[in-house]
Formats: C-alpha cells, structure tokens, sequence
C-alpha cells in the first residue's frame, strides 16, 4: 500500500477497504489527512457554511437495565434516584427550549423493563398534540431492539408505529464500537452490533432519517474502529436511493471520569487532540457516502473542534440546552447560542442555524440566551 496513492482514490470518493483505513491511520501524516479530508468537505458541502442546532437532550428516564461500562447516568430499577419524566416537566422543558430558539427535543432514556411500545407511542402522540411543530429526535437502535424484545414484534413494526406517532428521527445512540468483542466489555445489555445496523436498515426502509455515531479510545483496537466505518458505510449504500439514510456522523472519545471502566479496568480516555482531529478526517475519507460529518465540541473543547473545521468536519451539533448522559462522565465544554456561532466564525467559516434534518433554519428575531447552569 501507499499514503498518496490511497489519498489520491479518497478523493476520487472511492470506497477504501479496512485495511487501507487502518494503513492511512499509522502512515498518513495529520497535514495530508486535513487537506484531503477538506477537500472532500468543499466538495460535499459546498456552501462553506458550518451548521449548528439549537435542541435539549431531555431523558424519558433513567432506568435502565443495560449496565454499560462506561455510563454513570443510569440507575437500576427500583433506585431511589430512578425517574420516569412527567407531562409537566416535558412542558417546562419545551417551551423553555422554544423560548431560546430550539425547535427539537433529542429524546433518551434507558433500557426500562416496564416500559413498551405502548408507552412511547403514547408519549410521542401526547408531545405532538401539544406541541405540532416540535421535532422529536428519538430513542436509539438499542432501545428500538430492547421494545422489539419486550413486544415480541419487529423493528420495523416498532419503527412504524412510532413514526405514526410522532417521531421524527432516530440518533445514531449507542453504537459505540460495532465490533461484539468490544460490545461485551463495555455494554453487554444491549443489542449487538448487528442488530444495530439491521435496526437502521429498518429505519431507511422506512425513509425515517438518522444518524451514526463512534465512541472510541477505551478497549478497542485500531482495527475495530475502521470495521466499524466499514459497516456504517455499507448500510448507507443499501438505503433507497430517495431516503435520507445516515445524514451525519458523529465520532467522540470516551468520556471516563467515575466509570466502572476507568474504576475496575484502569481504561483512561488517552485520546489527544492530534489523535481526535485525524480520526474526523479519517471519518470524512472513509465515509464518502455520509455527508455530514460533526465535531464533538462537547468532549474535545472549543480549540480541537475549531481545528477539526479544517479537516473534513461541517457540524457543530447542538449547543444542548440540557445534556446528563455524556455530562455524567465528565465532558465539561459548554456553549450558548452566541459562544458557538462565535467559535465557528473565529475558524474561518459562516455559521448557520439548521434542524434536524440539516435545513437551514433563520434565527429567531428575539433569541433568549441561554444561562448555562449544568
């Protein structure tokens, strides 16, 4: 194999193999990487402009029976601190999120084992009826599994009757790395890799729109991370050619502080910014069908995100209004409606408010800002 050989097909957008991604991650100096990598971004997206979101991460509940490894947000069932979120409390985070531009709910819990279709279904329908323009970005592929089980029907049959209900799009939660050796170390309770892709499968057959994700540095190998893109990249060439598929990716390092994999296994996140810039522009090469590629300022701060606009990524996701997942593990970066458009002006680049579905939103003639308290 050969660095610039394999760089000149990446952009020509061909499909790199495993092999050749994992070359490129130990050959590939992080300046050529870059430059390929914002070629391709300038090709995709064309505009120059970097999108951003105004949405609130609001969590349905926190019971869960999954036990992953590396999350410090659930509790088991029965706990004196579990939750299931009330009506009212939905309506006090809405029209706040309303109040400071949002147009979205990123709605999540946990594998509860009380809680079906019926529950979510009902819950969607409920939110709609209140609220018709509220967009509802929700559950995940390991919940979509875990309600499949709890039924006894299929993942379509799930995602059909959710989309009836209400929802609008489903994240990319919960992927972590797809490889099953890392999936029983880290989250044994959820649905394998797989059954991950075979969920999203449903969804694009179903033309619901979603996203894919990477939580990497803990105990995969380089190997993994590189099958893992594999498999995203091929699930999005088998989607109808009129579907969405995945419409962004999104890789961020893991987050350890306080996690049964940093207390019981010594697993540190040891990523460095070097490291997290070229695996955005490693995402950009390797997935020339997904054309949004986001940085994750919540985990790497302001600085490497600012960076990773210049190698492949055109995303700076939400400024998260409310977020207790990753949070909980100790990602500390915070941004308001101003500090991100901001940031992304300070590299270089125009801002621009989107949805979910990356339209391009106006802002808000009277824009609340957001007091940031968590």
């Amino acid at each position: 194999m050969n660095t610039a050989d394999l760089l000149q097909r990446a952009l020509h957008f061909e499909f790199l193999s495993q092999e050749e991604g994992v070359y490129l991650y130990h050959n590939a100096d992080t300046a050529s990487l870059m430059f390929v990598a914002n070629e391709l971004r300038k090709i995709q997206v064309p505009s120059g402009k970097v999108t951003w979101q105004i949405d609130r991460n609001v969590n349905t509940t926190n019971v869960c029976i999954a036990n992953c490894k590396f999350c410090n947000f659930f509790r088991r069932p029965g706990h004196d601190e579990s939750y299931i979120t009330d009506i009212e409390t939905y309506k006090v985070k809405i029209e706040e999120t309303f109040r400071l531009g949002g147009d979205q709910l990123l709605l999540q819990g946990g594998h509860h084992p009380d809680l079906g279709l019926a529950f979510y279904a009902d819950l969607f329908r409920k939110l709609k009826e209140l609220y018709p323009d509220l967009k509802l970005h929700a559950l995940g592929p390991p919940e979509i599994a875990h309600v499949a089980k709890l039924e006894g029907i299929s993942h379509t049959e799930v995602l059909r009757a959710l989309k009836e209900a209400g929802m609008d799009s489903l994240p990319g939660a919960g992927a972590e790395i797809l490889n099953d050796r890392v999936r029983r170390l880290i989250s044994k309770g959820k649905c394998g890799g797989q059954e991950w892709l075979d969920v999203m499968r449903a969804c694009h057959q179903l033309d619901i729109t979603t996203s894919a994700t990477m939580m990497f540095g803990h105990v995969e190998t380089i190997e993994e991370r590189f099958e893992h893109l594999v498999w995203i990249r091929q699930v999005q060439s088998e989607k109808p050619a009129d579907a969405n598929g995945f419409l962004a990716f999104i890789p961020w390092p893991f987050q350890d502080d306080g996690t049964l994999l940093k207390r019981l296994r010594g697993i540190s996140n040891n990523v460095t910014a070097d490291e997290y810039i070229r695996m955005i522009a490693l995402s950009r090469i390797m997935l020339p069908n997904v054309k949004n590629i986001q940085a994750s300022w919540l985990t790497v701060g302001k600085a490497t995100a600012q960076l990773c606009l210049h190698a492949g990524a055109n995303d700076f996701g939400s400024i998260m209004i409310e977020e207790n997942v990753v949070s909980a593990a100790g990602a500390p970066h915070r941004f308001t409606a101003n500090g991100i458009q901001q940031s992304i002006k300070a590299a270089g680049f125009e801002p621009q408010l989107r949805g979910q579905k990356y339209n391009y939103r106006d802002l808000p003639e009277h824009l609340e800002e957001q007091v940031i308290t968590y």
